[in-house]
């Protein structure tokens, strides 16, 4: 017979209860004991029914395991607390790091803009000085780069302008000629226009003497 997987929640009849209580009482005595004995383990067990009544296992004194665990309990908050302590500490530590880089940074910078100079040992200013060198080196060293690619880029930009401007003269070379040859089409209609208007020009007698009647 296949026992039933039984579902994690809490059994409604008092008497179906009272009975699963028992089994798994027991059972976990048993398991505690096994524990004990197989793995030298100290262990101590404690339950109470729904009624209130007192069940317990120990593998050596129930007071005994409580005062340990008691006891252990406070070294861990101990320690805990240690780590807290030590992480404060660290902050702390970090905080008055970082606040006298800032300072010795802040205190950098006034004399590198030439303030506060007078308590400066020569060794000193001449640590400035090449410091102000390296800088003014990498700052040109920027600026030409700079200067070198908006050169290639107006470059680019030229090129791209003479382009267009030869194609546009080219469109308006190429509808210039359209117009010179429409014009020359349109005066030679005109020619033809005004010779056909002389040949018919003048009354019907002049026509029919003309021998067109």
């Amino acid at each position: 017979m296949v026992r039933g997987k039984t579902e994690m929640k809490r059994i409604e009849n008092a008497t179906s209860r009272q009975v699963t209580f028992s089994k798994r009482r027991n059972g976990l005595l048993k398991k505690a004991f096994e524990l004990s004995v197989l793995c030298d383990a100290e262990v101590a067990l404690i339950i109470f029914s729904p009624r209130g009544k007192l069940y317990e296992f120990s593998s050596s004194s129930i007071n005994k395991t409580i005062d340990r665990y008691q006891n252990r309990t406070k070294e861990l908050m101990s320690s805990s607390n240690t780590a807290l302590e030590d992480v404060q500490l660290e902050k702390e530590y970090d905080s008055f790091s970082m606040t006298k880089k800032l300072e010795h940074l802040e205190v950098c910078k006034r004399k590198l803009l030439g303030d506060g100079l007078d308590l400066c040992s020569i060794e000193e200013l001449q640590q400035l000085e090449r410091q102000l060198e390296r800088s003014l080196s990498k700052i040109r060293s920027r600026k030409y780069q700079m200067l070198k690619e908006e050169i290639v880029k107006l470059k680019e930009e030229e090129k791209m302008l003479l382009e267009e401007n030869a194609a546009l003269l080219k469109k308006v070379g190429t509808e210039s000629e359209q117009r010179a040859e429409a014009k020359q089409r349109s005066e030679g209609h005109q020619e033809i226009m005004e010779v056909e208007t002389e040949l018919f020009i003048g009354p019907p007698e002049s026509r029919s003497s003309n021998g067109f009647l």
